[in-house]
């Protein structure tokens, strides 16, 4: 990329609010450098010149991309390798178009060592609210280490709570993680998490559409959920509140047509409520980072089973369980009482029990049938040289 395009794109970064489709259009017609000309000069359609009237005479982006060069960062655009493609394709759907902001990015802001397509690929978002529980960010960071163990990478907003929880258990297992933020890459919001954003631009990614300088602002965080969403396979809610950033990330994901996933919590849990809405209007829910590999994964790579507990009479028939039930929970008793006991024959009792005491359930004493009781075996005493002492 020439040094003139380059500023062409960083001043269209700014001249308008993003996402402008109109821009967009625009540049897509006649290339970034002559859509800049234009746009300076004020010759665009009236749509257009409505959206960028206030900022096309302030060119900063020599300053902009002085910043970035400092930084060690670089922009993507629709005509660089990196940019994430088959990703922001879903922004042609008609449920997504008719939101507002809608629309894939102009140009992307980035620094960090990680390709954004290449994250982008096997990716899933993980967010939540800021004021977390410590159930919510514990599971964030389970769930987020799982997936990072598993080469998913993690895509998040780098905020208080969930956020900060999956971005750093990420890192902490070398993970990849993607921080899409609402403003300026080089000053990103929280400042609390200074140390955090740098760790990330340093191992990982750290992404806006905002030229640097920008200050977030509520609109820009709500716009900013729609990358998260369309960047990631799938959407995963660890705590949200009825009306939260996480819900709105969420929306996006399911305008996209991208699986929307939810964690459960407390049922009195404020934190947890916009997980159980959720929930109830087709959410999948997940426990586990296996079961959302399963959704952003290759075709077939699918979630075990969860271990289930399991107890000794699992695997009996219902005869032989009927007649372990027919047994006294203490003493012992003849076939004759174990067969009246169990409503059977008495020659339909001995194969079950000869059955049950090769599972070692029941024993047999001086003709009469008990329960096997389990044995406890007891450390050796000072003074016993070592011996165990056994009883029922």
């Amino acid at each position: 990329m020439t040094d003139e395009m380059r500023r062409a794109w960083a001043y269209l970064s700014r001249v308008a609010e993003p996402p402008c489709p109109q821009l967009t259009a625009l540049v897509t017609q006649v290339g970034p450098i002559e859509a800049a000309g234009r746009v300076k000069a004020g010759q665009v359609e009236a749509e257009v010149l409505r959206r960028i009237e206030a900022r096309r005479e302030f060119d900063c982006a020599a300053e902009d991309l002085d910043i970035l060069d400092r930084m060690g960062g670089r922009l993507i655009t629709p005509d660089d390798d990196e940019w994430p493609l088959l990703r922001f394709r879903a922004f042609r759907g008609d449920e997504v178009q008719k939101r507002r902001n809608g629309h894939p990015p102009l140009v992307l802001w980035a620094v960090g060592p990680v390709r954004l397509d290449e994250a982008a690929e096997r990716a899933a978002a993980i967010v939540g609210t800021r004021a977390a529980t410590a159930y919510g960010e514990h599971v964030a960071a389970e769930l987020a280490a799982g997936l990072a163990e598993r080469d998913v990478a993690v895509v998040s907003g780098g905020a208080y709570g969930v956020d900060g929880a999956a971005h750093r258990a990420v890192l902490a297992c070398e993970g990849v993680t993607v921080a899409i933020v609402a403003g300026g890459i080089d000053n990103p919001y929280p400042a609390g998490h200074s140390a955090l954003f740098h760790r990330i631009r340093q191992d990982c990614l750290l992404v806006s559409e905002y030229p640097p300088g920008m200050a977030p602002g509520r609109l820009r965080f709500l716009t900013r959920n729609r990358l998260v969403a369309a960047l990631s396979g799938a959407t995963v809610v660890v705590e949200a509140g009825l009306r939260s950033g996480a819900a709105s990330t969420a929306s996006w994901a399911k305008a996209l047509g991208r699986p929307v996933c939810a964690v459960p919590g407390p049922v009195t849990s404020a934190a947890s409520a916009g997980c159980h809405a959720l929930l109830r209007h087709g959410a999948v829910l997940v426990d586990r980072a296996e079961q959302i590999v399963e959704l952003v994964g290759r075709m077939g790579e699918l979630a075990p089973e969860a271990p289930h507990p399991s107890a000794p009479l699992d695997g009996l028939a219902p005869v032989e369980k009927q007649v372990y039930d027919a047994l006294p929970a203490r003493g012992a008793h003849t076939v004759d009482e174990i067969a009246m006991l169990a409503a059977l024959p008495p020659h339909q009792v001995l194969g079950p029990l000869t059955m049950l005491e090769f599972a070692g359930l029941v024993e047999s004493v001086d003709g009469c049938w008990r329960i096997m009781r389990r044995r406890r075996v007891h450390p050796a005493t000072p003074g016993s040289a070592g011996e165990k002492q056994v009883s029922a």
